[in-house]
């Protein structure tokens, strides 16, 4: 010990009166025996190399050293690795042994400035470790201070090769946004590994700005046949996104084992979520059914429905598809080649640039379509499997463009040609579609016209079970609020879209990464052709101009003013109206602030009223959605009614005599949760239950056992009785055919006479139908919840209509300043919304009267034959009448817009196709409002006269 601790303090690295409490005894004399233990081991092998796996763990810290094998990936290291302790790893190769710098765990770095200013945050002796600074090289601190840059203005990786004097290494340098991947650094191992690379040092540095840099030194191993090191490195930097965006797969083990490469491995992954929401799950059987079913018997649709979602959750499962593709890994290799054929950018356009991948793909046989269907039916073993190998040929043949093969990507995105979509279960085939997977989440974003606008919404689960339950609804989720915007958009220029990003179970805290990488990834694909803002050439099969226009859902609100600046930096020339709900200092129109949404609904509550001469005071209402929402909280304001019951996330409140309306208005002003509501202003029947109660005694005696169980099915609670119930939060149907007979009482009377649903999708069609003959007044969401994408819809009208400069000066709200014309807009937004939503409720009145049908299917006639009439008014002559179009684009306007820019500069700057949509909606909801869904055939001829006359 003495003549070892001289040794070290010699050497100066260690301080001297550190060296002798540095290690005990007992750990020196581990390391000695683990060394011996590897001699005899490879003494008894007759190998000439040590294999040392040394692991102990206290509770003060850990050390492992390990043996990794240059080229061999071995599970080990990688796992002692993602434990982010202090670890030492030993790369060798015969007469070769390499120890890489230890780094201690992050708890105990220190940092010249912890919490860095914005502007310290881009200088890197600013944001270091002491220790770092101390020993880096100023070559090094100089490439570790320009990949730092180019990280904080950058959603992904910086990658960067630099050679190493007088040695053959090559020295790879990563930068990533702390918390945007994980595994990574291990992950990266396996990537070398696989290109007969070892690294002979490789160092991971944190920095207080957030930022993290790993640096591997890599060089190839003795004897190996592979291509030259740097074909190795520059495949690596390919790659390295792909490892950053997904870090493990349930297909990894082929890849650590050489079986598949990383593309292919990656690729297979994707196919198994595109095979898990996209095969055709229920059949030739179903369709059958289907076409032979009395469906005016409730008995049979109530048995085809059941039938309907067992298929769905029994057939084809995750765990059945993974485990069919795990089978054959030689059929994803063809599979892979044949996607690759298409969209790698190099292969495509025969300007091979020198990568391995490529150069696998020159050696593999190529096979037509037909002749890898002939393999995969050789191949398999019955016609299930067969099916989800055509998947992947589906998949390949209907991706139209995506960002596989881009080297800064942060998600993997992938525009497709939604024509494969079964009809049986989605009839109307959507527009477009996109599929983005990262390391964090997977999403959709469905749209039905080119020109459609719709919220991103986040879905977090709150348990295993639940997420189970949300991957297998994720697709149908999307697509119905998808229709569901559709059909409410009939007042606007846009169709319906929505987006929806599932958070992986172990990542329910990474809403805002999953958010950001979603956007970027999709923007990957809009950011196309010449633009500044594209991060490298793609495949586009698509070939055409095209812009999403997001919108704030659950879970998304706060971030919408992200997207619009990030949309700006990348060079979208969309930035402005690329999102709306975005706050009033970007020119945002928050739906919240102003009670867009509640208003529409309102207008609703309104007419019931008026109609049946009822006093809104008298009313007693029951509402989903707390005062912590949007809708919930101005519910609660614009309202007069007596309110019993509130559920929002926190709980359940109650109170048959009224629940306190200063009280309510209290937490509706702070958006508070009904958590924070003053118990003692309920009256001796009130209560509250918070959903992480436990054995609750009401009021009536009744024990509530779980407070979570109580609130998901309390609004099918006797208690919840009520003359109104307004929807204004909660998940898609909560009310369905197995379970809206709670929603009457025992003699079959309904136990709310009206239903105005706020929230979207809360009640499914089946149970809205037998609701309505039951006796319910009931309108469904997408006539009442509309004001919400009325006002985005104006708010891209007002950003698409300005320029930079004078959107600055008339739309942004800076220093609580609100500019003039953003007041008036406002205001006028407001009343379009009320105007529409009144001029929908009589239609609807009216035909109801009429027809006798339900306000629940008129409400879906009224939107096919909006949408109908301006489908067909593309095909007429009547834009093309300058005067006619100028004359109703004057009434379609807002007012003060027109006033402000004029209509001859609407018309420069507001693109044509967008101008030809509002022309031929505004034209097609009034039409159908007026004279309803089986209009005469002089009526059209009667409604255009008005227009005609106004020709001057």
């Amino acid at each position: 010990m003495v003549q070892v601790s001289t040794y070290v303090a010699e050497k100066g690295f260690i301080p001297k009166e550190l060296v002798d409490n540095e290690e005990s005894v007992e750990t020196i004399g581990q390391h000695i025996m683990a060394l011996y233990g590897a001699k005899i081991n490879a003494y008894i092998r007759n190998e000439k190399s040590l294999e040392i796996n040394l692991e102990r763990e206290t509770t003060d810290g850990a050390v492992y050293i390990h043996t990794s094998r240059p080229g061999v990936t071995n599970t080990k290291g990688p796992k002692y690795e993602e434990k982010q302790v202090y670890f030492l790893t030993l790369e060798s190769t015969p007469n070769i042994w390499t120890f890489p710098h230890p780094r201690p765990p992050l708890s105990v770095w220190k940092f010249a400035n912890p919490f860095p200013t914005d502007e310290q945050s881009t200088d890197i002796k600013a944001v270091s470790d002491k220790n770092f600074l101390e020993k880096a090289a100023e070559n090094t601190l100089e490439i570790y201070q320009n990949v730092m840059k180019q990280v904080l203005v950058r959603t992904g990786p910086v990658i960067e090769m630099y050679d190493v004097h007088g040695s053959r290494e090559k020295r790879l340098v990563i930068g990533y946004k702390q918390g945007t991947t994980s595994s990574f650094f291990s992950a990266m191992s396996d990537l070398y590994h696989f290109y007969d690379l070892y690294t002979t040092r490789k160092y991971v540095e944190q920095f207080s700005n957030g930022i993290t840099i790993c640096s591997f030194y890599l060089n190839q191993v003795p004897g190996s046949k592979t291509a030259p090191i740097e074909n190795s490195i520059y495949q690596i930097i390919k790659e390295a996104s792909l490892i950053y965006c997904l870090p493990t797969t349930p297909l990894q083990n082929f890849f650590q084992t050489g079986k598949l490469s990383v593309q292919e491995v990656i690729y297979g992954y994707v196919g198994w979520i595109f095979s898990q929401h996209f095969l055709n799950r229920l059949g030739s059987e179903y369709t059958s059914l289907t076409s032979i079913i009395d469906f005016t018997n409730n008995a049979h649709v109530d048995v085809l429905s059941k039938i309907k979602k067992r298929l769905r959750t029994d057939t084809f499962t995750r765990e059945y598809i993974l485990d069919v593709i795990k089978l054959y890994p030689e059929l994803l290799s063809l599979c892979y080649n044949h996607f690759a054929l298409t969209h790698h950018i190099s292969v495509s356009d025969q300007n091979l640039a020198p990568s391995l991948s490529v150069q696998r793909l020159q050696t593999t046989p190529v096979l037509t379509e037909d002749e890898i269907r002939a393999t995969m039916k050789k191949t398999v073993q019955n016609n299930q499997e067969l099916l989800i190998w055509e998947s992947y040929l589906t998949f390949n043949n209907h991706v139209l463009k995506t960002n596989f093969y881009q080297p800064t990507k942060v998600a993997l995105s992938f525009r497709l040609d939604p024509a494969f979509m079964p009809t049986v279960e989605y009839p109307a085939t959507p527009f477009g579609l996109f599929l983005v997977v990262g390391s964090e989440f997977r999403g959709f974003h469905l749209r039905f016209r080119d020109i459609a606008r719709g919220g991103i919404r986040i879905v977090r689960s709150r348990n295993k079970e639940a997420y189970s339950i949300n991957l297998r609804s994720l697709l149908d989720e999307n697509y119905g609020l998808a229709a569901t915007q559709q059909r409410k958009n009939k007042d606007i220029p846009e169709g319906g879209s929505k987006g929806t990003i599932l958070l992986d179970f172990q990542a329910q805290d990474k809403a805002r990464v999953a958010f950001e990488k979603y956007v970027d990834a999709i923007l990957d694909l809009l950011i196309t052709g010449e633009s500044p803002g594209i991060k490298e050439k793609i495949v586009d099969l698509y070939n055409k101009p095209e812009i999403l226009f997001f919108g704030p859902d659950e879970g998304t609100a706060d971030m919408m003013d992200w997207a619009s600046q990030h949309a700006r930096e990348r060079g979208a020339y969309f930035w402005k109206a690329f999102t709306t709900g975005k706050s009033q200092s970007i020119g945002g129109i928050p739906h919240d602030t102003y009670g867009m949404t509640t208003r529409s609904v309102h207008q609703y509550k309104l007419g019931i009223y008026r109609k049946l001469h009822l006093q809104e005071s008298s009313i007693t209402k029951f509402q989903t959605g707390g005062p912590d929402g949007d809708l919930g909280s101005n519910e609660i304001k614009i309202s007069k009614d007596r309110c019993k019951a509130i559920l929002d996330g926190s709980g359940v409140l109650y109170d048959p005599e009224g629940i306190d309306r200063e009280e309510l208005l209290r937490l509706a002003n702070k958006r508070q949760m009904i958590s924070e509501f003053d118990v003692s202003k309920l009256s001796p029947f009130g209560f509250r239950v918070l959903v992480d109660q436990t054995n609750v005694k009401l009021p009536d005696g009744t024990v509530v056992e779980n407070g979570f169980k109580f609130r998901n099915e309390f609004h099918l609670n006797p208690l919840s009785s009520a003359d109104i119930f307004v929807p204004c939060g909660g998940r898609p149907e909560a009310v369905d055919l197995n379970n809206w007979k709670e929603l009457l009482h025992p003699d079959g009377t309904p136990r709310f006479k009206y239903i105005v649903e706020g929230a979207n999708l809360f009640i499914t069609q089946e149970a809205r139908l037998r609701l309505e003959k039951a006796g319910v007044v009931l309108f469904k969401d997408a006539s009442a919840n509309k004001g919400g994408v009325t006002s985005s819809s104006l708010e891209v009208l007002a950003a698409l209509s300005f320029s930079d400069e004078e959107f600055f000066e008339h739309m942004q709200v800076r220093n609580g300043v609100v500019p003039a014309f953003y007041a008036e807009y406002v205001k006028q937004v407001q009343s379009i919304i009320e105007r529409n939503a009144e001029l929908e409720f009589e239609a609807l009145w009216r035909e109801s009267a009429r027809t006798l049908k339900a306000n629940s299917i008129l409400s879906d006639d009224l939107s096919y034959a909006i949408v109908k009439l301006n489908e067909e008014l593309r095909t007429t002559n009547l834009w093309d009448n300058v005067p006619l179009r100028r004359v109703v684009l004057m009434e379609a306007f807002p007012p003060c817009l027109l006033e402000k820019v004029g209509l001859d500069t609407l018309l420069k700057r507001v693109p044509e196709n967008y101008v030809k949509a509002i022309f031929g909606s505004y034209l097609a909801s009034r039409f159908v409002y007026k004279y309803g869904t089986e209009p005469s055939q002089f009526a059209f001829f009667e409604f255009m006269n008005v227009y005609f006359s106004k020709i001057k």
